[in-house]
């Protein structure tokens, strides 16, 4: 099956792409989409070590520069930044162009209304909307919160280079339960889904756990 992703190098896109390549039933063939501004830092070069083919992809650039990149592709993978997520949408009209078969929008986190709560989640719904306006097949997958956003930051800083991000605190009586999954095991969950025919234009909850904050 060929995959293509977006964000590869970034931390859900590394574990998505860690997820693939260690799939053996199916084998994924790889190609990662990255701006051409990145393409001599050095996690973008240790791509081509790993046998991963390395695409230049300009997403403002028109869109059936776009969709000619996708010809032939299976599915695409976005692990885009939060900041970046409308940037999706001129992939999404290429992709639909190009007969890929499967989408996967950025949609990992987190669990909550899809409108009316938080404004990252209100982009993603937009985005959500636009592929389903064009007929574009697809697996929306929720994976919830990191466990690795739940570690304290410790006053000497001996742990930040374990912490992808850290948050300013917790809201409410820490009594609500939340949905945690361990950032290593996302690139697994999406290799089998992405396999499965049953999640096409599904959304899929994938989590290791579901539990409150004391």
């Amino acid at each position: 099956m060929k995959v293509a992703i977006l964000g590869a190098t970034g931390e859900t896109g590394a574990s998505i792409l860690n997820g693939l390549l260690n799939s053996t039933e199916p084998r994924y063939e790889i190609t990662a989409l990255v701006r051409p501004s990145s393409l001599k830092r050095p996690e973008v070069l240790a791509l081509h070590e790993k046998g991963i083919k390395v695409v230049p992809a300009d997403l403002s650039a028109p869109e059936d520069e776009l969709s000619r990149l996708l010809h032939g592709i299976d599915s695409v993978i976005s692990a885009i930044s939060a900041t970046s997520l409308l940037m999706q949408i001129p992939l999404i009209n290429a992709a639909q162009a190009a007969g890929v078969k499967r989408f996967l929008p950025c949609c990992f986190a987190t669990v909550m209304p899809p409108e009316g709560i938080l404004k990252l989640r209100d982009t993603k719904e937009h985005v959500i909307n636009h592929i389903k306006k064009v007929k574009l097949p697809y697996t929306i997958i929720d994976i919830g919160y990191w466990y690795q956003l739940m570690l304290p930051r410790l006053p000497s800083g001996r742990i930040d280079y374990a912490l992808p991000l850290t948050l300013g605190g917790i809201a409410g009586d820490r009594n609500t339960p939340c949905a945690f999954t361990d950032l290593q095991d996302i690139g697994r969950w999406v290799a089998r889904i992405i396999a499965d025919p049953r999640t096409l234009n599904k959304m899929v909850f994938s989590v290791a756990n579901n539990m409150a904050i004391k």
